[in-house]
């Protein structure tokens, strides 16, 4: 396997309020291989955008990295100055948001925005870099690039907005691709494009991409492993197929469970009851077990650290030994 390219160890990010502080991430960790896919799901709150905010330095004041650390290809950028940071965000890091109308300037046409990104992180020229976005513009499936990389945002579908965000994310041939839910405002059969096009694309480059989404059917159809969240950590992490036909923690069966089945003549959906704590209230223990049903007493006491289970890994006292195993 090769050297992991995005490297998130011990993550912790806290919000400084009047009360305290909160914590919205508690020691969170993975890794990213170049060419791989990682799906970051979970419900509203769980952290997934504040951990690709992080990633990419962007979180919002008065949030704040309190601790662990992050590394790009061996180098650590959690702690850089802003001027260096802003200089790794475009040309090694790209990002794809939700609202591709947050992301696009209305006042200047999509070629000058493409073009001014390209000029700022590549040694080319004006006459090259338009070539580029051109060619950019046609790789993510605008039709007449030519004459369309002249148009301006709202002269575009949002489709084709998504499109020309992910051309601006590519535009610098980044190592890293942070997603944050890229397909949310879009319908069915321009999701499926979309998710797509980034595979492919990102595939092709060797790009690592993490893709932050509320959906298990974009994790199954798009990603080669996942990582799913909880209040502000990871519960379970593993590959793809592992995951969704065998979870070994209580929370992501549930979130399996929820997905209606196409063969299945179920009339009720299984659903998990209760809602995400709130960042001033998470429970002590492990912060899911108010609405687990296979709860065990020490769930309510001790917060249980990531555990080696088949070829995946959860935060689950289901797996610890001398607890009784799946």
């Amino acid at each position: 396997m090769s050297a992991p390219l995005l490297e998130v160890r011990n993550l912790r990010v806290e919000f400084p309020t009047r009360h305290g502080s909160l914590l919205a991430l508690d020691n969170v960790s993975f890794d990213i291989a170049p060419g791989e896919i990682l799906g970051v799901v979970g419900e509203s709150g769980a952290g997934k955008s504040v951990t690709g905010a992080a990633i990419i330095g962007l979180l919002d004041p008065p949030g704040h990295i309190a601790g662990g650390e992050i590394r790009l290809a061996g180098r650590r950028i959690d702690n850089l100055p802003h001027e260096q940071m802003r200089r790794v965000r475009g040309r090694e890091i790209g990002a794809i948001f939700q609202d591709p109308l947050t992301s696009l300037n209305p006042l200047f046409t999509v070629g000058q925005q493409l073009i001014e990104t390209i000029e700022a992180h590549l040694p080319l020229g004006r006459r090259e870099a338009r070539a580029r976005a051109i060619e950019l513009l046609r790789q993510t499936g605008i039709p007449a690039p030519d004459a369309r990389i002249d148009q301006y945002p709202h002269q575009f579908s949002g489709g084709m907005r998504q499109r020309v965000v992910i051309a601006l994310a590519l535009a610098a041939k980044p190592k890293l691709i942070v997603a944050d839910e890229p397909t949310t405002a879009l319908d069915v059969s321009i999701q499926a494009q979309i998710i797509g096009l980034l595979k492919s694309l990102c595939k092709e480059q060797g790009a690592a991409v993490m893709l932050v989404t509320h959906d298990m059917g974009v994790i199954a159809e798009t990603c080669d492993r996942v990582a799913v969240m909880y209040a502000g950590r990871v519960a379970e992490i593993g590959p793809v197929q592992e995951v969704i036909h065998r979870p070994a923690h209580p929370y992501t069966a549930g979130l399996m469970g929820a997905i209606p089945a196409m063969d299945s003549d179920r009339e009720r959906l299984l659903q998990i009851d209760g809602s995400m704590p709130r960042l001033n209230a998470i429970p002590t223990g492990c912060a899911f077990n108010p609405r687990c049903e296979r709860v065990l007493p020490r769930c309510r006491e001790e917060r249980p650290e990531l555990m080696q289970v088949a070829s995946s890994q959860a935060a689950c006292w289901l797996h610890a030994e001398g607890e009784g195993q799946r």
